[in-house]
């Protein structure tokens, strides 16, 4: 059967974006299964990402229920698992771009720096790096008189150094001369996938962004 032109640009729309839709869906599930994983149970890294692809089997079994609910189970399972499978796959295709992209994305002179940023938190920000190398904000030596003037702790301004584990737990994102609802948006994504992030208007405006030590 050939289909009309208007009715596969359609499809063809449609797909695209469900496509994204469901891998923005479970990236934000690896993002945030990782962070809950790193900061409940105080795992590294790697076992939060691997935590964090397991929390998105219950995803794609309910997914999986509701496309078979009422129809033919077998043949529907099969194409469902599939289709799981694939999802993942995307997934860790897109970690892995945007992850090695991000750093790639940033400057040579702060690469090694940026690289010292804890991975979840890099993970998190590569969306924002890639498409935006020049948002990354490298912090200079004022750092710590900024976050008093902002009211933040100094445990928290100390984010911005290297800690126990030999890694820096915060990054600044420049908002100054962005769209307000971009950096609005991003603020509130760092802030549903688990991080904590916090907004300063003053000079130099950005957006601080930090993973919490565990415990």
């Amino acid at each position: 059967m050939i289909l009309h032109p208007g009715r596969l640009l359609r499809r063809s729309v449609s797909w695209v974006m469900g496509m994204g839709i469901l891998v923005a869906t479970l990236f934000a599930i690896l993002v945030r299964g990782s962070v809950f994983s790193y900061d409940t149970w105080a795992f590294g890294a790697s076992l939060s990402l691997v935590s964090a692809v397991l929390m998105t089997v219950p995803f794609l079994l309910l997914g999986a229920w509701v496309i078979i609910r009422g129809r033919g189970i077998v043949r529907k399972v099969r194409h469902t698992l599939i289709r799981g499978t694939i999802s993942i796959a995307f997934i860790y295709i897109g970690y892995a771009v945007l992850y090695v992209a991000s750093t790639n994305a940033v400057p040579d002179k702060i690469r090694e720096e940026y690289q010292m940023i804890h991975p979840l938190l890099r993970l998190a920000a590569s969306p924002v790096i890639v498409f935006d190398p020049s948002a990354f904000r490298h912090p200079d030596g004022s750092v710590l008189e900024d976050y008093r003037l902002m009211g933040l702790s100094a445990n928290e301004a100390n984010l911005h150094f290297v800690q126990a584990n030999d890694l820096i737990h915060s990054l600044d994102l420049v908002t100054d001369n962005r769209s307000e609802w971009r950096n609005r948006a991003i603020e509130l994504g760092f802030w549903a996938l688990g991080f904590h992030s916090l907004r300063h208007r003053g000079v130099g405006d950005h957006l601080h962004v930090s993973l919490r030590l565990p415990g």
